[in-house]
């Protein structure tokens, strides 16, 4: 009995962990015949596993959707990977700190004690570093009704919050009106969360900072589809300077203009600058830092020519920068 409730739990993880089998290929995994791997997927089935039978010259398997939760298998690397990415996985959505803790706690109550002593012994503390420019945590609540919509296919009513408001009511006038899109994607870039989606009434695809959104209840209303223009949702949110950025929380903050096209600068800025289209080949962006020799720093680095917009206190530092690396090269 023991070896055939062991082979039965092998037998779900290989289900598990990729979407077809043929027989053949389970029962030489398992070490049996194909005979009593028919009888171990009745088996599964007679516990509520929604285990499918494939037709075809050797048949198959896959797991279905629905039926009762498999258990969760994981082997020792697993096991040690997913405890070290709850402790070490910035937070950026509101009110999961808990969820968190008692997930880790779960996992490690029912490790084997070495590696319950590995975890233990690792004594993470994650820290945040400032050049990881991340925005404040959204609504968990925000996050599943924006998911829903985008994994059922159905048209999302928001409002959404202008870029310079920090009211997050919305009755205040700084939400737009009410928007109505077909979402596409979630992407989440540089700490945040961002939509991808296709707005009927203008007829044109759009980004939607996620913690600016405050959504209506679900429509449930159906759509179909569309096809995103670009090559992969990817590469439009990271080379698009319009998807609703904020400049970040820093003691200063400059703009210059930037002789680079919208799309390069937009994929290479820090997280927390604002990028505004100017022409095809220059760019206006607005970035900060805790210096304003920081600052310069991040803009010598895009290696273009630039002509600043203000303040004069990064004017300065240029100068003051450019000095001492001129003095650096003699």
């Amino acid at each position: 009995m023991a070896a055939t409730s062991s082979r039965l739990l092998r037998l779900l993880s290989l289900l598990g962990a990729r979407p077809t089998w043929s027989g053949r290929e389970l029962a030489d995994r398992l070490g049996i015949s194909t005979r009593t791997l028919r009888r171990d997927v009745e088996s599964l089935r007679d516990l509520g596993y929604p285990v499918q039978a494939l037709k075809g010259p050797d048949g198959g398997y896959l797991l279905g959707a629905g039926g009762r939760l498999p258990p969760l298998l994981l082997d020792d690397e697993q096991a040690v990977a997913v405890a070290v990415a709850l402790q070490t996985t910035p937070t950026s959505v509101a009110g999961i700190d808990d969820a968190v803790a008692r997930a880790l706690t779960s996992i490690k109550q029912v490790m084997p004690a070495h590696l319950r002593a590995e975890v233990d012994a690792m004594h993470l503390t994650a820290i945040r570093n400032s050049w990881e420019f991340p925005a404040p945590p959204i609504a968990s609540s925000t996050l599943k009704a924006v998911g829903y919509a985008v994994r059922n296919g159905h048209l999302l009513r928001f409002d959404y919050l202008a870029p310079d408001s920090r009211r997050p009511h919305p009755n205040d006038p700084d939400f737009t009106p009410p928007l109505r899109v077909e979402p596409h994607h979630l992407v989440m870039w540089a700490g945040r969360w961002y939509l991808v989606a296709y707005t009927p009434a203008t007829e044109a695809w759009g980004i939607y900072r996620v913690d600016r959104i405050h959504a209506h209840a679900p429509t449930g209303t159906p759509f179909r589809r569309r096809e995103l223009s670009e090559p992969s949702v990817a590469q439009y949110v990271m080379t698009s300077h319009d998807r609703g950025d904020t400049p970040a929380q820093w003691p200063c903050l400059g703009t210059v203009l930037m002789e680079l096209p919208p799309d390069v600068v937009a994929r290479w800025a820090p997280g927390g600058s604002v990028i505004e289209y100017v022409t095809p080949t220059q760019t206006r962006i607005t970035l900060g830092a805790w210096s304003w020799a920081g600052i310069a720093g991040l803009l010598a680095t895009f290696d273009a020519d630039i002509t600043i917009v203000g303040p004069d206190e990064l004017k300065d530092a240029c100068r003051v920068i450019a000095r001492r690396y001129q003095h650096a090269s003699e």
